[in-house]
């Protein structure tokens, strides 16, 4: 038995996931299509800083309780403050 081609969405969905870089902006879509494009890019291993920043800024409710019952969370690394002001006047120039 053959199987039944796939659907224009289901190939949608794919082509997004292969392409996450070059969006920015998911909150027109609906929240069954962010839904389905959060699972995808799980399963494809495309979750990075910067996606998961998309995923959180479109503000979908189910997608929202699935990253905190994973525990995913944004990795902030501190940055240790230099002793620049030592060398450079508040203007940019040497002493």
């Amino acid at each position: 038995m053959r199987n039944p081609p796939p659907s224009l969405l289901s190939l949608t969905v794919n082509v997004a996931v292969l392409n996450l870089s070059r969006i920015n902006d998911l909150s027109h879509l609906p929240d069954h299509i962010v839904l389905d494009l959060f699972s995808r890019t799980l399963k494809a291993g495309k979750l990075n800083e910067r996606v998961l920043r998309l995923f959180m800024a479109s503000g979908n409710e189910e997608v929202l309780s699935i990253i905190d019952a994973l525990k995913i969370k944004i990795d902030i690394t501190p940055i240790l403050p230099t002793r620049c002001h030592e060398k450079f006047r508040m203007n940019g120039t040497r002493r």
